[in-house]
């Protein structure tokens, strides 16, 4: 065969619009082989472009019987595989062949015998063929999808088979010479490449009617819904949508439900989630599930049953978190409330009659799926009454109670546990949509009487094995946390009913004691679960309190001391991760909305030094809280005992609160791109508070409601409240500053003003970009604004100068006292050295010592007075005839004592004592002294 004939099988595009093979290649001709070769399994002579035209040949008598019988040699020739550079024209055999099977329907048999090849594996001659010829091959197995189209049950039902083969590859039942089988996955991508998932689907269409082979292409599906290619062809040609909506056709195997929904689950797990949804939102599909749903519910019993009835709700689910999903008027929303309600509200609806719940695993899964429906049912307003009419609150609220002892349960320890912190949550999600029907069945009264046996030390082991019950284990902490998660979220509807009901429960106290207890008992345990906790206790008090000055009072003293214990939190712990962080942000919360305007707490806050405790948060210079704890600063200040404790503050290295807040300012100005010298001083004294964000963004008219950049700067960043506290403390008498903060205090101090000429600046530009033209006295005043606001910024420099100026002076005089000191230093080492060396002088030679001797007598001489007064006693300093020139210590001889005291300078030691033993300033008997008037010791008798 030459390379022309072969590139005619391949030339063009074929109708259905597939890849062009333009790639000329030789296709070989198989030899004639010996018997012997045969039964090795090598394959017989076949001219394949011979059956080609044969084929396409017309007007021949015996035309039919000659293309059927070279059609079953063919099958003859290749029933061990076929090879990957045949495969091209083999296919277009099979589709002459279909082409022909409308009018002669004795070609049916040759095409299934030929598609029933094609499930054996492919074979290679070369490594490389699987790469040279994947177009050919993508594009014949792609053929498979559009043969389908054949209203043949057989042929449908083997193009099936021959695809699910594709994924069991058997191996040939014989080995042929020089070929090897093609990889496992080979087929598989090619399916993927040549498109065969979505005219699979789109096969469905003509099956309607046709059970057994509907099943057999769901089969097919089954198995190619297993790529993530096939799933996304398979979405584009609506697989979802289609299938969804024949969930409920009539089937006695059971095996249309069960693929279907296998088919689904792999869409949505392996293609676009969005798609799959928005195909499945519709009433038809949602109809569908409502009935496959509603029967296995009623008479599925089998565990098979139980789990596919749980897919199909995880289905609904997932399509329920679509707001445009009609679920309220396909009527399943109701049947969902109902069945989630019945075993704790009785129910008189026919559907729920006889029907019973057992603790095996499959409902009990369903029992969770069923509470969290509702949660996302809720989220739709249009469910409110429905939920009403359900009694869903009532329903929840049953299991919002301390386990009873000796009461016969339908489920087991752990599992009711479980359902009771889940129906806990679910009541967080709900119970906020149903104000009326909370407050009804007094949830206040529930949750607090459920908290309070949370907080006791009853027996109780909990197994804290679900989601819901993590680091509950053995403790009540997943109840109480679940609780005071529902609390949090009925206090912050900042519904005055609820509220004050609360409050009027004891809430405030209760509260209060439980985050004592916990102090107490657990304050050496470091779990997230008792952080937590204790973040949403602090949380809700601050929900209560804020806007009620009697819960103010209540929250009290015993109040004021936990926010104390928290704020003394090692700040090492902030970076653990464990949630102090979050707990910190809840104590803030509360110092803002419990302590501050509430005078008796204030004071006893400060009493406790709590704005020491504040002080020390701010220096930790972390900026998620400066912005809340200056915001909390800048209320303390108004109480005028305030001002005193910020002054009294000292951080490291002795830092005052004016430094650091002046440090922060520095600090936010730098990251906010102000433009400052090397010195601090302002660069630009026409936009001296300007942020690079404020350069870039051009000045765009705006309507008088919407705050402009310059007003936005206000709230987005610290400086104001910098500026505001400052302002309290007053600026003029602020302790521990250098001259670096005195000039950025400069600054601080004019920020009102220079913010003001901002806004009008602002202003200004708008006029003119609206090119409006103001009347002449607006102008100037316009314009003596602007002159103003610059008057003032190139004061703020001046003065700025002067500082930086006196402080170089006084650098230059510390520097020159420093060096003083140094030199006086130097000096007196000199003369110290020079002693030294004359000391050693003297003491190495005589002549040296008897000259200095004779200069320190000179020396004294001088220094005395000429005459002696009259009747003065003449006291010698030094001892005669010795010779040293160091002073002689503390010897004195006193002639004026009288010898007879003393024995004279050198009495005999001995003798002396005879006549006085004296010994450390008091009298004393001296051993082997005999003293003149010593009495005889009398014999013991």
């Amino acid at each position: 065969m030459s390379t022309a004939e072969a590139s005619e099988t391949a030339e063009a595009r074929d109708p259905s619009g597939r890849i062009k093979i333009s790639s000329p290649r030789q296709i070989p001709i198989v030899g004639v082989v010996t018997e012997d070769e045969e039964v090795q399994g090598a394959f017989k002579s076949m001219d394949l472009n011979r059956v080609i035209r044969l084929f396409e040949e017309t007007g021949k008598d015996d035309l039919e019987e000659r293309q059927l019988k070279s059609v079953k040699k063919l099958v003859q020739c290749y029933q061990n595989g076929f090879p990957l550079r045949d495969l091209a024209q083999i296919f277009k055999i099979l589709n002459l062949c279909a082409e022909k099977i409308k009018t002669q329907p004795h070609f049916i048999e040759p095409a299934y015998n030929i598609i029933k090849l094609c499930g054996l594996p492919f074979l290679k001659k070369k490594a490389s063929d699987e790469i040279t010829y994947a177009e050919d091959t993508a594009n014949s197995v792609g053929l498979l999808g559009d043969l389908m189209k054949i209203p043949n049950s057989e042929l449908r039902i083997q193009i099936c088979k021959c695809i699910i083969d594709f994924y069991h590859a058997e191996p040939p039942k014989k080995h042929i010479t020089g070929y090897q089988q093609a990889s496992s996955s080979y087929k598989i991508k090619m399916a993927e490449v040549g498109g065969l998932a979505k005219t699979m689907v789109q096969s469905l269409e003509l099956l309607e009617n046709q059970l057994v082979e509907k099943l057999w292409v769901l089969k097919a599906l089954q198995h190619l819904s297993t790529s993530e290619i096939n799933c996304t062809l398979m979405v584009k040609a609506q697989a979802a949508s289609g299938i969804c909506a024949h969930l409920n056709d009539p089937d006695p195997s059971g095996q249309l439900l069960f693929r279907s929904s296998e088919i689904l689950w792999n869409l949505l797990e392996k293609s676009s989630k969005e798609e799959i949804i928005q195909q499945l939102s519709n009433l038809k599909c949602l109809l569908a599930l409502k009935e496959v749903f509603k029967n296995l519910f009623i008479r599925g019993v089998s565990h098979y049953d139980r789990q596919l009835r749980n897919d199909i709700l995880v289905i609904t689910t997932i399509i329920s978190q679509n707001p445009g999903a009609p679920m309220i008027e396909s009527g399943f929303t109701r049947d969902l409330i109902l069945f989630a309600t019945f075993n704790e509200v009785k129910s008189q609806n026919p559907l729920v009659k006889g029907v019973k719940v057992s603790n095996s695993y499959e409902d009990f899964e369903l029992k969770k799926l069923l509470f969290n429906i509702i949660v996302i049912l809720c989220k739709d307003l249009s469910t409110i009454q429905l939920l009403i009419d359900g009694k869903i609150i009532l329903a929840l609220f049953t299991y919002v109670k301390k386990p009873e002892k000796h009461k016969i349960l339908e489920w087991s320890a752990a599992q009711y546990e479980e359902l009771q912190l889940h129906a806990i949550a679910t009541l967080s999600s709900v119970a906020p949509f149903l104000i009326d029907e909370y407050m009804f069945y007094t949830g206040n009264a529930r949750v607090l009487e459920f908290l309070t046996w949370c907080d006791n030390e009853d027996s109780f082991f909990s197994h804290g094995n679900s989601f819901h019950g993590a680091g509950g284990r053995g403790n009540k902490f997943a109840q109480m946390r679940y609780s005071l998660r529902l609390l949090r979220a009925m206090v912050y509807l900042e519904n005055d009913t609820i509220n004050k009901d609360l409050c009027e429960k004891g809430a405030i106290q209760q509260l209060i004691g439980i985050f004592k207890n916990i102090i107490s008992k657990y304050n050496d345990k470091e779990e997230a679960i008792l952080l937590e906790i204790q973040s949403d206790i602090l949380l809700i008090l601050s929900g209560l309190c804020e806007y009620h000055i009697p819960g103010k009072e209540i929250f009290g003293t015993g109040g004021v001391d936990i926010i104390l214990h928290v704020m003394k939190t090692d700040p090492k712990k902030l970076q653990s991760g464990l949630g102090y962080n979050i707990l910190l942000y809840s104590t803030l919360d509360s110092i803002w909305c419990c302590i501050l305007g509430c005078y008796p707490s204030e004071d006893y806050f400060l009493e406790k030094e709590g704005i020491f405790l504040l002080l020390d948060l701010l220096a930790l210079n972390q900026k998620k809280f400066c912005n809340l704890i200056l915001g909390i600063m800048v209320e303390f200040c108004d109480n005028p005992k305030t001002a005193a404790h910020v002054n009294a503050w000292r951080g490291k290295k002795d830092q005052t609160a004016a430094s650091l807040l002046i440090k922060l300012w520095r600090k936010e100005e730098k990251e906010l791109g102000v433009k400052r010298d090397k010195y601090g001083k302002i660069v630009d004294t026409k936009k001296p508070l300007f942020t690079s964000f404020q350069e870039e963004q051009k000045i765009i008219p705006l309507p008088a409601n919407c705050p402009t950049v310059a007003v936005m700067d206000v709230a987005e960043n610290i400086r104001a409240k910098i500026y505001a506290v400052l302002g309290k403390l007053d600026f003029e008498n602020l302790p521990g500053l250098s001259a670096e903060d005195f000039v950025t205090l400069c600054i601080i101090h004019r920020y009102l003003d220079f913010k003001i000429g901002e806004i009008w600046n602002e202003i200004y530009e708008e006029i003119k970009l609206e090119k409006l033209r103001p009347v002449t006295t607006d102008k100037k005043i316009l314009e003596s604004i602007t002159a103003a606001s610059e008057n003032i910024g190139k004061m703020v420099v001046s003065l700025q100068s002067e500082m930086i100026e006196s402080q170089a002076r006084q650098d230059v005089q510390n520097e020159q006292k420093v060096y003083a000191k140094i030199q006086a230093t130097h000096k007196q080492r000199e003369l110290a050295n020079k002693s030294w060396g004359n000391f050693l002088a003297r003491t190495s030679n005589a002549k040296t010592l008897k000259k200095a001797k004779r200069l320190q007598e000179k020396a004294i001489e001088s220094s005395r007075y000429g005459e002696r007064p009259p009747n003065a006693i003449f006291h010698r300093t030094d001892i005669k005839g010795l010779n040293a020139t160091v002073p002689s210590g503390g010897v004195v001889t006193v002639e004026s004592t009288p010898a007879r005291l003393v024995g004279g300078p050198l009495a005999d030691t001995d003798i002396a004592l005879k006549k006085l033993p004296i010994r450390g300033g008091a009298l004393q008997r001296v051993k082997g002294v005999k003293t003149v008037d010593e009495p005889k010791k009398s014999e013991p008798t």
